[in-house]
């Protein structure tokens, strides 16, 4: 059965898909952001993005579909610029520095995207949750290696694990920009705003990269 036509929708069906498509998926990833949260309720869709709740099961199949389109889009882009760094020709340290900022930047625009990445792949049917893990986990695995190593060909890294300093840097970041509450009730602000991102950019970078370099002298 088509969806029950909703605004902005006319007689010949609804809208055109990628319009509508990327209004949910849009409102969805303001709904998370806004409300440090890694799922939606469809009224609050509806309300957020001006379309027919029904809509999400015409373009997704159901709310867990548009969950997985959601991370599909947001990690699709961090592997293809991830790949896209360890091509380039920098200096080991000078990847990692880039890759760092990169991480807070994708934290701070979509803070639920790991969390709910997680929570796919353990919420999922085998197959499923292999997909998401062999798309959007192994690819960061595998890069973090090809960096480490790349840094201690060089002489600049010490020979870390690369998974666990994948997640020494991703939970950092997690953990950091899941920290309203805490904010709020701890100090003077609950607002991860820009000023704000820039000091723990600046404070990651120089705690992480610091520790995996060589000493020197």
């Amino acid at each position: 059965m088509d969806p029950t036509p909703g605004p902005g929708e006319g007689e010949d069906g609804p809208p055109s898909a990628p319009d509508a498509r990327t209004q949910l998926l849009d409102a969805a990833s303001a709904i998370m952001r806004g409300g440090d949260i890694d799922d939606v309720s469809l009224s609050e869709l509806s309300r957020r993005s001006g379309l027919n709740s029904a809509l999400v099961k015409y373009y997704f199949g159901n709310k867990a579909g548009l969950l997985r389109a959601l991370i599909d889009r947001e990690w699709s882009v961090r592997v293809q610029a991830m790949e896209v760094l360890l091509a380039r020709d920098y200096d080991p340290e000078t990847k990692l520095r880039i890759h760092m900022a990169q991480v807070v930047e994708n934290f701070f625009r979509t803070p639920y995207t790991h969390r709910l990445l997680l929570r796919l792949i353990r919420e999922s049917a085998p197959a499923e949750a292999q997909r998401l893990a062999g798309s959007y986990l192994k690819p960061m695995f595998a890069a973090y290696e090809t960096l480490v190593a790349q840094g201690v060909a060089a002489g600049v890294f010490r020979p870390v694990d690369p998974q666990l300093f994948y997640f020494t840097v991703i939970g950092a970041a997690d953990r950091f920009f899941t920290a309203q509450l805490v904010l709020r009730y701890c100090s003077d602000t609950d607002v991860l705003d820009e000023a704000l991102r820039d000091r723990y950019r600046a404070h990651l970078d120089e705690f992480v990269v610091a520790g995996i370099l060589v000493p020197r002298g």
